[in-house]
């Protein structure tokens, strides 16, 4: 079975306050985007194998790989045979754009349909919970409202078909708990969940990613990114997740990439 993850942008990212268990409350919109890897899975007689290609993945081995933790999640619970994994990556890393978690995600639902196990969406969404906070927002797939760790979900409607979205990668790697630890938590005022309702072209002065301050004064040329999108036309223009990745949402078409010709692109219609 062949199936194709994709990628997430954050619209807005609040981080609200340490949790006892080491992590941090938060407050975000999850928005599922076009750029996908793709993953295949099938059923293997010569032991488990993970496969790679398209961008390497530093820890290639099959016990390190967030699929492969995945299937062992179900194989706890289900008399699973062995499995041949190829994953074909396309999505940048540490470029808080969820790939990692969206493979993973992919990877119980191929495997729920593989093997017949008649999981329901919520019994994955538990699985999927129990691989990282951002990996649930992949098994339905829709614009979510994300509180907690990021994966209490509350679906809504985020009308965006008639918009443009560029999403800029500048191959700088962002270490997500070295960003978490310079972050002082706040509550926030008015509610995220409130702010996405209002229209776009409020949202550059209402919404916001806690992390953009931390992440642009070390690397000012992420700033530079999302400050050039601004000048190109962008409606809003944030920093996704924990960086490094910059998106603009625009009303139309717009010409980018020979702003850009040294950094990862990628344009869709919403």
């Amino acid at each position: 079975m062949i199936d194709f993850p994709n990628a997430k942008i954050n619209i807005g990212l609040n981080i609200t306050e340490k949790r006892l268990d080491g992590f941090h409350n938060i407050e975000t919109v999850f928005f599922p985007i076009k750029l996908n890897d793709v993953l295949e899975i099938n059923k293997s007689d010569r032991g488990c194998v993970f496969n790679n290609t398209g961008l390497t993945i530093d820890n290639s081995s099959v016990e390190s790989n967030l699929c492969y933790k995945a299937y062992l999640l179900l194989k706890n619970d289900f008399n699973l045979p062995d499995i041949n994994i190829h994953l074909h990556k396309i999505i940048p890393f540490g470029a808080g754009l969820g790939g990692g978690s969206s493979d993973a995600s992919f990877t119980l639902k191929m495997l729920n349909s593989i093997f017949n196990l008649n999981l329901t969406k919520q019994k994955l969404v538990c699985y999927a919970q129990q691989l990282g906070s951002d990996c649930a927002i992949f098994i339905e797939n829709k614009p979510a409202f994300a509180e907690q760790r990021g994966d209490i979900l509350t679906f809504i409607d985020v009308d965006l078909s008639d918009k443009y979205l560029v999403l800029i990668h500048p191959g700088i790697h962002i270490n997500t708990g070295l960003a978490y630890s310079k972050i002082t938590p706040r509550k926030t005022e008015n509610c995220l969940l409130d702010l996405i309702k209002e229209p776009i072209d409020t949202w550059k002065t209402k919404i916001f990613n806690d992390f953009e301050d931390v992440v642009f004064s070390e690397y000012p040329e992420i700033k530079q990114i999302k400050e050039k999108l601004y000048d190109l036309g962008a409606v809003y223009s944030a920093m996704s997740g924990s960086g490094s990745s910059v998106y603009g949402i625009f009303n139309s078409i717009v010409e980018i990439k020979s702003y850009f010709e040294n950094y990862f692109v990628w344009e869709e219609s919403l």
